[in-house]
């Protein structure tokens, strides 16, 4: 994790550490797949709330803003960091459902703040020395602020339900 690659090396390096956002994310969709497949013959009351959360929380979510962060990044996160960022996004997600389909809102809880960490290294990732075109900066930001501002209103819906 050095600061001196080259550039060849080092655009190998951040295609080798996106790989990992992307095949996470790849199996997110396709379990969330799974999900929506068997939802309705199994009368899976959350099913249809789960197969989307995968999708898009887990999956396309998780692996535009891993990808993302590579690409707009000045430098490259060190190992720790995306290890740190990996666990968390993907932990926190199966938080938020298993808490959602145990009715324990305070797994949720946990869950929703696993994701709030995530976000908040991303952020520190790309930080002020942030690289690539202003409209890709923007949406990077757009998309983290959106999902902070929706993670509390899920995690009030959660204990609502849970009454």
């Amino acid at each position: 994790m050095t600061d001196d690659l080259e550039p060849r090396s080092t655009t190998l390096a951040l295609a080798r550490d996106a790989r990992a956002f992307r095949g996470l994310a790849l199996l997110w969709v396709i379990t969330g797949g799974l999900v929506a497949a068997v939802t309705s013959p199994l009368g899976l009351e959350h099913g249809s709330w789960s197969a989307a959360f995968q999708v898009l929380v887990g999956g396309v979510l998780q692996a535009a803003l891993g990808i993302a962060q590579h690409e707009l990044a000045a430098r490259r996160p060190s190992r720790r960091v995306l290890v740190a960022q990996i666990l968390t996004w993907n932990l926190g997600c199966l938080a938020v459902i298993a808490g959602t389909l145990l009715t324990a809102p305070l797994i949720v809880d946990a869950g929703g703040l696993a994701l709030v960490a995530t976000m908040v290294l991303m952020i520190r990732v790309v930080g002020r020395g942030a690289k690539g075109p202003a409209w890709a900066l923007w949406t990077y930001g757009g998309v983290l602020v959106a999902t902070l501002v929706s993670i509390p209103i899920g995690l009030v819906l959660a204990h609502l339900r849970a009454g």
